[in-house]
């Protein structure tokens, strides 16, 4: 083969390559990405208040693209708040997040930099920074199972969740008895654990939390009570999360309580302790820049108080944004002594103080 001739052969292949590749760019160019609603939350033109769960997922979205949340009152407003109007999008390709609820409920897929609008008359087209739009009516009926405790209402979760784990949730782990206390339990279902959550339907803020516990001592090292402060909007302040755990972490030598300001690995953040056998009220006050949580003890014939821990956090403490007061009761699956049993635990009493 002459060099005239390796020449023409190579600008063929080198031809036919770029058409192939220009086709290929033209046919990706082509596919527009699109936005599904996984779970709606009910219509509700009341509910500004209250919160629920919205999450969707995208299709052939681009890395750095984020989710923008509308919830319809009249106008369209953003969501979860003003001041956190993105949601990200995950590896995956789902997307998670608290909302007001609304008539009605849009998802915006809008590109890097995009500033969103506090609120619209219309929804706007895709194009430029929009990448896709999608809207739908609020659904009928919430998705959500709800229980009143102590006087607020409370979401009951009924999905399952990594927490400790790969634990599953059943509406049928919490339940209020006769004389309005919170009973929690976990149990074996299959080959894994059926575990209770609650989370409270409204973002109360800066504030006393506190729950009143009965006796805890028999439960098991691998069983965690956790009361702790969630926000899906708020990953870049660990997700708001503050929490009051009682649990041995699946080591029976353990103390079997800790306070924690996340995140957990860094040491400062995690202060352990021991409670003893007895009802005790738990305590997280929340303020600016401050996180003091308390644990006493109710003598139960003198009904006299008496301190047990107590320890106060001043740095990494979040701001308020969406989060919820929370309440769950899982089985942790990576401890020295594995659950061989269910457990029950009970609360007497939420309360909140501004």
């Amino acid at each position: 083969m002459n060099k005239l001739t390796a020449f023409r052969r190579r600008d063929v292949l080198l031809g036919v390559s770029g058409t192939l590749l220009s086709a290929c760019n033209l046919r990706n160019a082509a596919v527009r990405p699109s936005i599904e609603f996984t779970r709606i939350p009910q219509a509700d033109a009341s509910g500004r208040e209250k919160t629920e769960i919205i999450e969707g997922r995208v299709q052939g979205g681009v890395t750095g693209q984020q989710i923008v949340l509308y919830a319809k009152n009249g106008k369209w407003w953003v969501q979860p708040l003003a001041d956190r109007p993105l949601t990200p999008v995950g590896a995956n390709s789902k997307w998670t997040n608290a909302t007001h609820l609304g008539t009605d409920y849009a998802a915006v897929l809008v590109q890097p930099g995009f500033v969103p609008p506090l609120s619209m008359d219309e929804l706007p087209a895709p194009g430029g920074p929009i990448a896709a739009i999608a809207a739908t009516k609020g659904a009928k009926s919430s998705p959500s199972t709800y229980l009143n405790f102590s006087g607020y209402e409370w979401r009951v979760r009924t999905v399952p969740s990594s927490r400790g784990g790969n634990n599953l949730y059943d509406a049928k782990n919490a339940w209020i008895d006769e004389e309005g206390a919170l009973h929690l339990r976990t149990y074996k279902s299959a080959s894994k654990w059926s575990c209770a959550e609650i989370a409270l339907t409204r973002s109360l803020g800066y504030g006393t939390y506190s729950f009143v516990v009965r006796d805890t001592s028999r439960m098991q090292p691998s069983t965690v009570l956790d009361m702790f402060t969630y926000d899906y909007s708020g990953h870049d302040q660990n997700y708001h999360e503050m929490n009051i755990e009682i649990s041995r972490w699946g080591d029976p030598a353990s103390k079997n309580a800790q306070y924690v300001v996340q995140p957990y690995y860094e040491a400062a953040n995690v202060a352990r302790f021991e409670t003893p056998s007895g009802v005790h009220r738990h305590s997280l006050h929340w303020e600016s820049g401050r996180a003091l949580f308390r644990t006493v003890a109710r003598e139960p014939k003198s009904g006299r108080v008496q301190p047990i821990s107590s320890r106060e956090f001043t740095m990494g403490i979040p701001s308020p944004g969406i989060e919820s007061i929370r309440v769950s009761l899982y089985a942790f699956g990576h401890g020295k002594v594995p659950l061989n049993a269910g457990d029950e635990v009970v609360i007497e009493k939420f309360e909140y103080l501004p």
